[in-house]
């Protein structure tokens, strides 16, 4: 420990400077993950995704890479002026030294904030300010992030169900279609999915599907 000390004492400022920026970047690349995942519209995207094709029944076709991959680059379009502007008031002063540490934090949760404000529901964010025992904000910008992004997680899984069973309604008329055709015509022993499949994915190409729910989802924030 001593040692450790020592090397900072005797290091030249800039050299230390650099070094409390490296492993700053280290922090957020390691915080990355769950930053993207829950405080960006990455949850909901990825979860219509999945249902569109859990309501298809194509198994593992798109494959979770394209998935993912999809709802990443949609993420990352969607989040642009969020990731702009967090750059522009909170990175770029932080690293020019402008501003310290705890002020890029501030400025930078402010986006983030107004982001998730938009799509988080009055009930849920009672329910962590409540249970946190915080005081009514008179602001936003007075909401902690621990009580926020909770909130905004939980507001974006409904919403995203409600899509995905939106999707589901009419490929389940399809299912039910055939499984009563078939037991009509006596064919117990084939498997309804089978006969449905094609026609699902049929609809699915005339109505230009993965168009329309791409366009829901861009519209939906």
């Amino acid at each position: 420990m001593n040692e450790f000390m020592e090397f900072f004492n005797n290091s030249d400022p800039t050299n230390v400077s650099t070094s409390v920026k490296l492993v700053l970047l280290m922090t957020v690349l390691s915080l990355a993950p769950s930053i993207l995942i829950l405080m960006t519209c990455f949850t909901r995207i990825i979860i219509v995704l999945s249902f569109v094709r859990t309501s298809l029944a194509t198994q593992q076709m798109p494959p979770n890479q394209v998935l993912v991959g999809l709802a990443l680059f949609m993420t990352f379009f969607i989040m642009a002026p969020t990731f702009q502007e967090v750059n522009e008031k909170a990175l770029t002063p932080l690293f020019n030294e402008e501003i310290d540490l705890e002020e890029a934090y501030v400025q930078a949760s402010i986006p983030f904030k107004e982001f998730m404000s938009a799509h988080t529901r009055q009930k849920d964010l009672a329910l962590f300010l409540d249970y946190a025992k915080v005081e009514k904000p008179e602001t936003i910008q007075d909401i902690p992030l621990t009580a926020f992004v909770p909130a905004f997680a939980i507001s974006e899984i409904k919403t995203a169900f409600q899509i995905g069973f939106m999707i589901f309604i009419p490929f389940l008329v399809i299912d039910m279609v055939v499984a009563s055709v078939l037991m009509s015509m006596g064919m117990m022993m084939l498997p309804p999915v089978m006969i449905s499949l094609p026609f699902k994915i049929l609809l699915f190409i005339l109505v230009d599907g993965w168009y329309l729910v791409v366009k829901s989802l861009l519209q939906s924030f």
